[in-house]
């Protein structure tokens, strides 16, 4: 249970600094978009850092119970599958980005869904007992 409240204490709040980047932004990110689909480098880059992080997470915690603890795990896996799907095919994805347009309520429910579950991790990482 310590690794659990450990990792959820990195990723509650990076998730609820998510949401506020995403809001704060919303109005840019046609244009944040349009500048990755440029740079496939980017969808690299972002790859490398998302697959090393999520299988450090793997690594320490592949807990499949039914508790609050599996939400650990599963952004691990998230992770780690996202990052290995971003170094395996960068321009493909670079590519798609081009052509995905983000709606504003999308944004809008991908940042509450960040928001709630980074609010929930933190809960249990820093105030629960």
């Amino acid at each position: 249970m310590a690794n659990s409240k450990t990792i959820a204490g990195l990723i509650g709040p990076s998730l609820i600094a998510l949401a506020a980047a995403l809001l704060i932004n919303l109005g840019s990110m046609s244009a944040l978009v349009e500048a990755v689909s440029h740079d496939p480098a980017v969808v690299l880059v972002s790859g490398v850092v998302s697959f090393v992080a999520g299988l450090a997470v793997v690594r320490v915690h592949n807990h499949w119970a039914a508790d609050w603890a599996v939400l650990v795990t599963i952004f691990g896996w998230l992770l780690l599958i996202g990052g290995l799907v971003r170094m395996l095919f960068p321009i493909w994805l670079a590519g798609m980005a081009a052509t995905f347009s983000p709606s504003t309520g999308l944004i809008v429910g991908e940042a509450v869904v960040f928001l709630v579950i980074g609010v929930f991790l933190s809960y249990k990482a820093y105030m629960s007992s």
